[in-house]
């Protein structure tokens, strides 16, 4: 039985599983608090948050564009001075780029008294100040991830998202919810966590002093294209939304979400393993092992797209109970539960998606990527328009998010075939293979004695 407890327990100090365990974590707080938004917030209010989250969002991706990869690639595997080095030199383009923002939001905050849009006029009046109380929060979660401390990204996504998920109950419980209640309780979760992590010292803020003009240059050139990649991949997510907002309104943009929120049933697995898998892709390449970067690219897509065949099928299911249980029954008899649908089904191209832009970046060649966002966002926009010229309807929005993520997939494919020949369908036979042999070792250590 002890044989048996130390088993269980030797699980949670598996980096995949803690890197798996925070983003449920963290996927969960969002779920309560995507719950209770839904009930606390017309549908109109609730339209304008997600507007403003996602035009935030798109900010936030030249700060995370330029460093979350780099920074991982260049960190992982080095000497201490090296990194030392590295943290110091992302320190001071994280701090040019929120000096940036500062300075772009003087004008911008003027302007938005002259906006109609309110999710507009939010956004430009407080864009710079999130990303100032953002910034260590954002440098720790770099820095976690890049030494492989999954453990402390778990206490990183309680601080942040359990503390808004506890500021939005309380505002619920006391009737007191409103958008200005949930913005200013958003800003305040990132400031608190922000000067927590900055006294338990995981920012590495100190480093800065070790920046070298060299590696500032060398982080700086290959961020931007991966900078470009981000921005056009959020981009790509964001311009549904703003098609939506502007041309049917923010209640269907509430509608839409809601389906699209749920997909965080897929997300959670999918970032957990892209977040422990990205140091362990650069590893084996900073290595120069190439078989084994391969295999492990392989080995994650194949069993993560097979183990979401289940959770896609218990969607298509019980799509209607799902969003009762998030958003009331109010939502049941709209298009959320289809939409949802639909989503879940789609989602099993994202593994290969992920992954292959992963190894990519990996391989030094971050110029795809940015070169395939912009292509997936030209079709994404081309489909939507045409769509919505013969059929308007939010269905058709959806619908036409396919055909990019099809086109990511080929475009990424062949420069990765090129540097190491493999089958794409092979993939999903080492896939099965990893899980039996998943499944087998799990039977051994938990229905056997010890």
């Amino acid at each position: 039985m002890l044989e048996r407890l130390k088993k269980l327990l030797s699980i949670f100090k598996n980096m995949h599983f803690q890197s798996l365990l925070g983003n449920a974590v963290m996927a969960g707080f969002g779920m309560i608090t995507l719950a209770l938004l839904y009930r606390g917030l017309s549908v109109t209010d609730l339209g304008i948050y997600i507007f403003f989250l996602a035009a935030i969002g798109l900010i936030d991706t030249l700060r995370a564009g330029f460093l979350t990869i780099t920074f991982v690639k260049f960190y992982s595997g080095t000497e201490k001075e090296r990194a030392e080095v590295v943290a110091g030199s992302a320190w001071v383009i994280a701090l040019l780029i929120t000096l940036l923002l500062v300075l772009l939001n003087i004008p911008a905050y003027f302007i938005a008294d002259h906006v109609s849009n309110e999710g507009l006029a939010v956004f430009l009046r407080y864009f710079a100040l999130i990303s100032v109380i953002t910034l260590p929060s954002f440098m720790a979660n770099c820095v976690v991830q890049a030494d492989k401390r999954f453990d402390r990204l778990l206490w990183l996504r309680v601080m942040t998202q359990g503390s808004f998920t506890l500021i939005v109950f309380i505002l619920f419980i006391l009737e007191k919810l409103s958008l200005d209640s949930v913005l200013l309780g958003y800003c305040i979760s990132f400031f608190v966590s922000g000067i927590l992590v900055l006294i338990l010292k995981w920012t590495m803020i100190r480093s800065v002093v070790n920046a070298e003009r060299p590696t500032v240059l060398e982080l700086f050139h290959f961020g931007k294209y991966s900078m470009g990649t981000n921005i056009g991949s959020n981009l790509f997510n964001v311009t549904n939304t703003f098609i939506i907002n502007f041309f049917i309104g923010p209640a269907a943009l509430a509608m839409y979400n809601l389906g699209g929120k749920l997909i965080q049933l897929i997300e959670i697995p999918l970032s957990s393993f892209a977040a422990s898998g990205m140091p362990i892709l650069s590893l084996h390449y900073n290595r120069n092992e190439k078989e084994e970067m391969m295999y492990t690219l392989k080995k994650l897509i194949g069993m993560l797209t097979i183990a979401l065949v289940p959770i896609v099928l218990f969607a298509l299911i019980f799509a209607e109970p799902i969003i009762s249980l998030i958003a009331g029954k109010g939502y049941v008899n709209n298009e959320a539960p289809n939409l949802f649908r639909m989503f879940m089904v789609i989602a099993l191209l994202y593994p290969a998606d992920r992954f292959f832009a992963l190894a990519l970046d990996v391989i030094h060649q971050p110029k795809v990527n940015f070169y395939k966002i912009i292509v997936m966002l030209i079709v994404n926009v081309i489909a939507v328009f045409i769509g919505m010229s013969i059929y308007h309807s939010i269905y058709t929005i959806a619908i036409a998010s396919v055909f990019p993520t099809v086109i990511a997939i080929l475009m990424t494919y062949y420069p990765l075939y090129k540097y190491a020949k493999f089958s794409f369908w092979g993939i999903f036979v080492i896939g099965y293979k990893e899980i039996v042999v998943f499944l087998k070792q799990l039977k051994r250590s938990f229905l056997t004695r010890g």
